[in-house]
C-alpha cells in the first residue's frame, strides 16, 4: 500500500470507530430518556448517593444522547468526548467497579471500553471525515 491508501484507510477507520462509539452513547442516552425517563434515572442516581440526582439525570441523559449524535457527525468532537470520558469514569466508580470486570455481571468492561474510545477522540480528534474538519473547527489527526 502506498501512503495515500494508508491515510485513506486510517481516516475510514477513525470514522467507523467514531460512528460506532457515537451510536452506543446515543442509544444509552435514548434508553435513559425514552424508557427510564428523567425521573427513573434520577431515582437510580439518588439510590447511588449522587448529589442533585435530577440535575445529574438530565445532564447525563442529554450528554449521552446528544453527545453520541455529535460523535456520529463529528461535531464538537474533542469537547463532547471529554465530557463522555468523565461520564464513564463516574459510572465506573459509582456503579460498575464493585461488580468486577465482566459486563455480563454488571462490571466495568463495556464502560471502560467506551471511556477509552471517547478518550481516543479527545487525544486524536475527529479525523478528516467529520463536520469539525469540514467546517474548519479541527485539524485531522492524520
Amino acid at each position: 500500500m502506498n501512503k495515500e491508501n494508508n491515510t485513506t484507510n486510517q481516516e475510514w477507520a477513525i470514522l467507523i470507530l467514531r460512528i460506532i462509539v457515537g451510536i452506543v452513547f446515543a442509544v444509552h442516552g435514548g434508553q435513559k430518556l425514552f424508557l427510564m425517563g428523567f425521573d427513573g434515572v434520577a431515582g437510580f442516581f439518588g439510590s447511588l448517593g449522587i448529589p442533585l440526582p435530577m440535575i445529574a439525570a438530565i445532564v447525563v441523559t442529554l450528554l449521552e444522547l446528544v453527545g453520541g449524535l455529535a460523535l456520529i457527525l463529528g461535531i464538537g468532537t474533542r469537547y463532547v468526548a471529554a465530557m463522555l470520558v468523565v461520564d464513564m469514569l463516574v459510572a465506573i466508580a459509582t456503579v460498575h467497579l464493585a461488580n468486577g470486570f465482566f459486563a455480563s455481571d454488571g462490571g466495568y468492561e463495556l464502560v471502560l471500553l467506551l471511556a477509552a474510545g471517547a478518550l481516543y477522540f479527545v487525544l486524536a480528534g475527529p479525523g478528516s471525515l467529520s463536520l469539525d474538519t469540514r467546517l474548519g473547527l479541527a485539524k485531522s489527526a492524520a
